[in-house]
């Protein structure tokens, strides 16, 4: 816990100072937060530092393909009813990012870590969680994480045994798979809007049955758990059976399930599901994502949706037809350089919408969008698509570095 002695030893302290410097040197060039470049150093200074910086926190660990920065955010906001809170907020979910984002308060409780999925065994091991939420897994950066059953796979080796709680999604027998190694899971139904990852048994490979909510393989036998809580329209229903009105600034579907699982890892804490919520509704936006900004005297809704999971979400956020809506691509590192996932996303659902293309893989996109018979526009950049938008509030739906390029030009 925070207040014990102090766990850091001279290495450690010379670490820190020094990623901090960087971390600074990196802001005032221009660079960005600095944070992934100053964890980088602190690290190469001392391995051990991520353990050390972690040794007095109860940590909880937040890992899925969507959702997981949002879910952080909340989380975070609930535990600071019983204590200061230390959280990778801007979403560097890396190791260096993680470290850097420790590095920055010798004061916390509690420490709520965004991991990547495939960082996640590792940050388990250094890190000694008291909690780990797992929310969902889908195809995201081909190139780079390989196939979502092989993630499984690692999490359920790197999971097995754990002391820590698993909060883990009942609906996704991904996830289900993964926790299962585990002796202490509490099942959250959270829902999944998207199935197309998990229509083989992850267990032995069998077709999943999937009547209504439920599922199972009908040939080993695994099937979904029974859930302890549970997403209910706008409820949150606990293990008592009570529900609990979910009321956030934040919009969808899917930000209700990130409510139900943050309200589940909270009460891991003792933070009851009536207070978790209530300080749910101070988050308005998550590192750029959902806000409305004024841009050449429009109002431009920006939305992050980085793979199919993500997108058939962000769809039906949208507000009706004819709403315009700006799309955005880009296939650049960070998003992973394989754009074929474009093909699973069912575009139809845009219908109605008028629709302008840009980003670095606009013409893959305009592909995609005239084999959907969508009637749209191809646009050089964000100041001719907003232009040539019609009238009211534009949603704008982007790629992560995509969506990094929007924020900057719109000053946000």
């Amino acid at each position: 816990m925070a207040g014990n002695s102090d766990p850091l030893t001279p290495r450690a302290k010379i670490a820190v100072t020094a990623g901090k410097a960087v971390a600074a040197a990196s802001r005032a060039a221009g660079r960005g937060s600095g944070s992934v470049i100053g964890g980088r150093v602190a690290l190469k200074l001392d391995p051990d530092l991520l353990a050390r910086l972690a040794q007095n926190l109860d940590v909880v660990l937040v890992s899925a393909t969507n959702g997981k920065t949002t879910t952080t955010r909340l989380i975070a906001e609930a535990l600071r009813a019983a204590g200061p809170v230390v959280s990778n907020a801007l979403g560097a979910n890396m190791p260096a990012g993680i470290t850097s984002a420790l590095a920055g308060s010798s004061e916390a409780r509690y420490g709520v870590i965004e991991v990547d999925e495939k960082y996640l065994a590792g940050v388990a091991r250094d890190t000694d969680p008291k909690c780990i939420a797992l929310l969902n897994l889908s195809r995201d950066q081909l190139d780079r994480a390989a196939e979502t059953r092989m993630l499984a796979e690692n999490w359920r080796e790197g999971l097995a045994g754990s002391k820590a709680v698993i909060v883990a999604n009942a609906d996704d027998p991904l996830v289900v798979w993964a926790a299962s190694s585990s002796p202490n899971v509490i099942w959250v139904a959270a829902g999944q809007m998207w199935k197309d990852d998990a229509w083989s048994c992850p267990s032995c490979g069998g077709v999943m049955q999937r009547p209504g909510d439920d599922w199972f393989c009908g040939e080993c036998g695994f099937r979904r758990p029974t859930p302890s809580w549970a997403l209910s329209g706008d409820h949150v229903l606990d293990p008592h059976g009570s529900a609990w009105p979910i009321h956030l600034q934040l919009p969808g579907r899917a930000n209700k399930a990130n409510a139900a699982s943050s309200a589940a890892v909270a009460a891991v804490f003792g933070v009851p599901p009536q207070v978790a919520l209530e300080r749910m509704y101070q988050v308005q936006a998550v590192a750029g994502r959902y806000d409305v900004v004024q841009f050449q005297e429009r109002d431009l809704r920006l939305l992050l949706a980085k793979n199919p999971a993500g997108w058939l979400e962000t769809f039906s956020l949208i507000d009706p037809p004819p709403t315009p809506v700006i799309l955005s691509v880009n296939a650049r590192g960070a998003d992973g350089t394989d754009t074929s996932w474009l093909w699973d996303v069912d575009y139809t659902r845009l219908s109605g919408h008028p629709i302008c293309v840009i980003g670095d893989r606009k013409l893959d996109l305009a592909v995609r969008l005239e084999v959907a018979n969508q009637q749209f526009q191809v646009c050089d950049n964000l100041d001719q698509a907003v232009q040539m938008s019609p009238h009211g509030r534009i949603e704008v739906i982007a790629n992560y570095t995509a969506f990094q390029d929007l924020r900057r030009r719109v000053g946000n």
